[in-house]
């Protein structure tokens, strides 16, 4: 789901048990690659749910959260932010991560 304001984040943040929040601009190369990893996570067997956001419409979350760069996943349970992933390795990488915090 693409969200582009910071009420419609915080509250599938607050709706949502597991949320994977995926911030992005659309000219980073790199963000392009990672789309195309979580596309594939998200696709696979897992609790979460996903929002991709263009942080270039999301500056006060951007604030808010301390976002140093893009891409950013940030990995909420229940509200409250259990990971934060800048370095988006591989797709068994992410899968992982997103599992350990849903199984915790």
């Amino acid at each position: 789901m693409e969200v582009s304001s910071t009420d419609s984040v915080k509250q599938s943040i607050q709706a949502h048990t597991f949320q994977a929040v995926y911030l992005y601009t659309p000219m980073c190369g790199t963000c392009q690659v990672a789309s195309k990893m979580l596309d594939v996570v998200e696709k696979l067997p897992q609790a979460f749910h996903f929002m991709k956001a263009n942080l270039n419409y999301l500056p006060e979350f951007a604030s808010e959260q301390s976002i140093e760069s893009v891409p950013c996943l940030i990995l909420y349970r229940d509200g409250i932010e259990m990971e934060r992933i800048y370095a988006f390795q591989s797709v068994p990488f992410l899968y992982e991560n997103m599992n350990k915090i849903s199984s915790d």
